[in-house]
């Protein structure tokens, strides 16, 4: 068996959560691996919509580590050349990743839903957001081609996307240049850990990688790596599926939803759930979800579901009701019953790092976990509090296996 050169921490998974931990592990100078059992983003991140959001989170811990992290993908947008740019090639890493700064709008149908978007707006104003109000008669100067007679909405400037494969891929092509080894296709098979417990590094199939600390990143795969190092996390797959129009002119400016989305992001159900969202992208075509449900890890296409979407996506947008959709995609969120990632040290085993379980907001929330997990590793004080994340709150809960082939992404 071949025995890797040591590294200060293993990263498992390569999509954008692992690959801002890689990023950010070697801004601190640690020597980093990452290993994957898929290609780069090949989980829920390669399934994402990439919305940066801050306007669906009510005030509290995920609140802030949005609003960090929104901060962060802002700076790393602007970076000059961007990370893991090419030399002396110019430009951003905004251009790269389709990152834009767009805003969000929240609509209302009614005057019961506003006053509920009033509420939940206020709090967040309190905690750093910006949100205005936007009168019923005046949302149409935002997003011109909107259905008729809505009650009003919020416009939430801090709101953006970016396109989530090029993210990860870029924070990983910068942890190579920082002297990352990036290792993909390759399955970790069991954590290792000394007499004393305390972590060693992992065994994959095709060796070992040494390493005094490992950070469990792999999403919706989350509790399958933590079982390997013998600790419980219940970890679950949330389904949704994602609706792509032919390309189109630039009829939907901003991120745009429904107030109801609100309710089902934060919601316990396992039923399935959909609510209007739409939003355009620099390529033309329109993205049309949003929907939830707990199947396991079923990837059969519903044809219930894209009916529904495309309907209320019409609702919203009439101008869309001619329009063609070319495909539909579908993904797994890793999700955990408290609606709060797990980031941080696992007390139960010495070295062991979770970042993992941040449901359908992993993109949006990746610099900031990245940053976190880095301030540990380095014994440094962390940006937020991270008593909320902390990793070992559900006692005697457990997850849902993972298929065959399922990816650590």
């Amino acid at each position: 068996m071949l025995t890797r050169h040591p590294h200060d921490v293993v990263v498992v998974g390569a999509g954008v959560v692992g690959a801002a931990c890689a990023y950010y592990a070697t801004l601190a100078g640690l020597s980093v691996a990452v290993v994957d059992r898929g290609p780069v983003a090949g989980g829920t991140t390669g399934a994402g919509e990439g919305n940066l959001l801050v306007s669906d989170k009510e005030p509290g811990p995920e609140l802030d580590l949005a609003l960090l992290s929104v901060r962060l993908w802002r700076e790393l947008a602007e970076s000059e050349d961007g990370p893991g740019g090419p030399a002396g090639k110019g430009g951003t890493l905004g251009e790269r990743i389709e990152y834009e700064p767009k805003g969000g709008v929240v609509v209302a149908s009614n005057e019961s839903g506003m006053d509920a978007l009033r509420a939940f707006a206020a709090g967040q104003r309190k905690a750093g957001v910006t949100a205005a109000e936007i009168a019923g008669g005046e949302v149409h100067e935002l997003e011109p081609h909107l259905a008729p007679g809505l009650a009003g909405g919020f416009h939430y400037p801090q709101d953006a996307q970016l396109q989530p494969a090029l993210a990860a891929a870029r924070l990983l092509r910068a942890a190579r240049r920082a002297g990352a080894e990036v290792r993909l296709g390759e399955t970790v098979a069991a954590v290792r850990a000394g007499r004393d417990g305390s972590v060693r590094g992992v065994t994959t199939d095709r060796g070992r990688i040494d390493a005094p600390a490992v950070v469990n990143a792999a999403g919706t795969w989350g509790g399958e790596v933590a079982a390997l190092a013998g600790v419980a996390l219940p970890v679950l797959p949330r389904r949704g599926f994602v609706l792509v129009t032919e390309p189109l002119p630039r009829i939907v400016r901003h991120k745009v939803y429904a107030a109801d989305y609100v309710a089902d992001v934060s919601s316990a159900s396992a039923a399935l759930q959909t609510s209007a969202v739409v939003e355009g992208t620099p390529a033309g075509p329109v993205l049309i979800g949003a929907s939830r449900e707990r199947v396991g890890f079923d990837r059969t296409l519903s044809v219930e579901v894209l009916r529904r979407l495309a309907g209320q996506a019409a609702a919203l947008f009439p101008v869309l009701a001619g329009v063609m959709v070319q495909r539909a995609y579908r993904g797994f969120r890793p999700y955990l019953p408290d609606h709060l990632p797990a980031i941080g040290a696992d007390p139960r085993v010495p070295g062991l790092y979770h970042a993992c379980g941040h449901e359908g907001a992993g993109i949006g929330l990746a610099p900031a976990t990245g940053l976190l997990i880095s301030r540990q590793l380095v014994n440094e004080e962390p940006e937020l509090d991270m008593e909320p994340f902390r990793v070992d709150r559900f006692a005697g809960e457990s997850g849902e296996s993972g298929g065959p082939g399922a990816s650590h992404g």
